[in-house]
């Protein structure tokens, strides 16, 4: 059976025998159970929501107390105001104030903007947040006033990067100079909105604030109780009703104010609804054949989708199953994981041709910079001995075609093939005769090289552009190249001139740019091909850099891994 079917008659028998239970149930015992139940249930919420406005305001009281000049605070805004000579010691001052001020509000989350604010000039002071244009407490609906402390709200936060919901509160600081500095607080961040929203009923629930001559302060049903009108039916204490077709229940809190929940009749009965299907008794049957759904769905789905994940998971680590594939007895699942065994077997297939072109084509631009370099060079070696012909008959010609020979010999060797330390330095030697020869010059070049390194294997044609690249940077008639080639570890190649040097730009330049202006006959390539050639036979194992000083010379630093004479290609 396929699973369509499998899933369509499980729903319908799991869905059609507990629907038909909850039906026959609710049609007897709906009158007997729902009597007051939703109406109880409103008035609960109603206390919680009056205990915890209550709190939040006798928290802003409490707050505003040590803020006053009686409490912790208050002092210090006097001797702040008092110290206006001393530019030092009020900015001191000031600073002590704002700490204790955000010490107080670091440890009260439940407390939000907090500042003093000064009546007669109309400003703010010690703000721990941006205030809004405009700051005004008398425009604020006010809740409450006694005792000195004034409670305003709810009303939008005068934060200026917050626009949630509020109380807040206004007490006199009572310095005994002035009569106009007065302390403002904001409960915290959503937690008036939070206190409105605690409803059970999922949002059906509506709030209204009454201050203590029953007009609204605040109002979330604004089309029906508008704010600042007169509450309907209005008396102390508590008390239910329904008006407009809005049920209302009415708690008043010992500050004298009082918080009405108002909901649509039409909710009003929804909940009732809602309340059966919570404490009927066929729920713990409904619950046993949704389990026994759960069990069988696991079976069915969860199962093979658990299997597709252990196949993913071992191909995303590059590692191949070698386990015989398990049958989930289901046609469409067994059918998409055979599918994916193919596919993971074409993505290996592919994997490995791609790399092995990747392998090829390094292998092609290697080949392809260093046939670059070889027929330049010949040419110009060519050149030298032409004109060396005419100018000074054949005396040198011997030995300079005999040099020629030699390295031409070998930096025409098959590419790949691997050499050794001894023939890198032998061609090296080559190519300085030829350079001597060519420039009728004696170039200062100390060779020194560990005997211990001599045959050990190296990628053939990776010294003389090194060296070349001394050669070209500037090498004066005083100017030396020193060649060290020693063993630690690591097979250390150094190449040291005093020449004129290079500038990080230039060295950036023969490191990183493949396609290297040539600014200097052959140096750009050379460079090139030596780095790309250690990329291509070490990978990273191998490291190529340049240290320059303008004036003083180069230095190029080339590590090699050292492989033993037995791995030689």
């Amino acid at each position: 059976m396929t699973l369509k079917r499998r899933i369509f008659l499980i729903f319908f028998f799991s869905s059609l025998a507990p629907f038909l239970s909850i039906f026959i149930i609710s049609y007897y015992t709906i009158d007997s159970i729902f009597g007051n139940k939703v109406e109880s249930g409103i008035k609960s919420n109603l206390r919680q929501v009056e205990l915890s406005l209550r709190n939040s305001i006798s928290n802003l009281n409490h707050i505003s107390q040590q803020l006053a000049y009686r409490g912790t605070l208050g002092k210090q805004l006097d001797e702040v105001l008092r110290q206006s000579e001393d530019p030092f010691q009020r900015m001191k001052s000031r600073e002590e104030l704002e700490n204790e001020l955000n010490l107080i509000t670091f440890t009260n989350p439940n407390i939000g903007l907090t500042m003093y604010y000064f009546k007669k000039e109309g400003t703010v002071q010690f703000a721990n947040f941006p205030i809004k244009e405009n700051f005004s407490p008398e425009k604020l609906p006010l809740l409450a006033q006694y005792y000195g402390i004034a409670y305003y709200g709810p009303h939008v936060s005068m934060n200026q990067f917050d626009d949630q919901v509020v109380l807040s509160a206004l007490r006199q600081v009572e310095l005994p100079d002035r009569d106009d500095v007065y302390v403002y607080i904001e409960s915290g961040f959503r937690l008036t909105q939070d206190i409105l929203n605690n409803d059970q009923y999922g949002g059906a629930l509506s709030h209204l604030i009454l201050d203590g001559h029953g007009r609204i302060a605040y109002s979330e049903v604004p089309e029906v109780f508008a704010n600042g009108a007169q509450f309907p039916d209005f008396s102390k204490g508590e008390g239910a009703g329904l008006y407009k077709g809005y049920h209302w229940f009415k708690q008043t809190s010992v500050q004298d104010w009082s918080v009405v929940s108002v909901i649509l009749q039409a909710d009003y009965n929804l909940e009732k609804d809602r309340w059966v299907l919570q404490i009927l008794l066929v729920a713990l049957l409904f619950l046993g054949v949704t389990l026994l759904l759960a069990w069988l769905l696991w079976k069915m789905v969860y199962r093979p989708l658990n299997l597709f994940h252990k196949e993913i998971k071992w191909m995303s680590q590059n590692k191949v199953m070698t386990h015989h594939r398990q049958q989930t007895r289901i046609i469409e699942f067994d059918h998409l994981l055979s599918q994916f065994s193919r596919m993971r077997e074409q993505i290996w297939d592919l994997f490995n041709e791609v790399k092995e072109k990747e392998k090829n084509r390094v292998d092609l631009e290697v080949e392809k910079l260093l046939y670059q370099i070889n027929p330049h060079f010949l040419m110009n070696t060519l050149d030298t001995v032409h004109w060396l012909a005419v100018m000074n008959g054949q005396q040198e010609i011997d030995r300079l075609v005999q040099s020629l020979n030699k390295l031409l010999y070998y930096n025409l060797g098959k590419l790949g093939q691997a050499s050794t330390i001894e023939e890198e330095i032998d061609a090296l030697k080559q190519y300085l005769i030829l350079q001597q020869i060519r420039y009728d010059f004696q170039f200062d070049v100390r060779i020194e090289v560990d005997e211990n390194v001599l045959t050990m294997p190296v990628p053939r044609f990776i010294l003389q552009p090194l060296v070349e690249n001394s050669l070209y940077h500037g090498l004066s008639d005083d100017g030396y190249i020193q060649v060290n080639v020693i063993l630690d570890k690591d097979i250390q190649i150094s190449i040291h001139d005093n020449g004129s040097g290079m500038s990080e730009e230039t060295i950036r330049e023969l490191l990183n740019n493949r396609t290297v202006e040539q600014k200097k006959v052959g140096m750009g390539i050379g460079m090139n091909y030596v780095k790309r050639m250690l990329e291509a036979r070490y990978e990273d194992k191998a490291k190529l850099e340049i240290k320059s000083e303008i004036g003083k010379g180069t230095s190029v630093l080339l590590t090699l891994p050292s492989i033993g004479e037995e791995n030689r290609q």
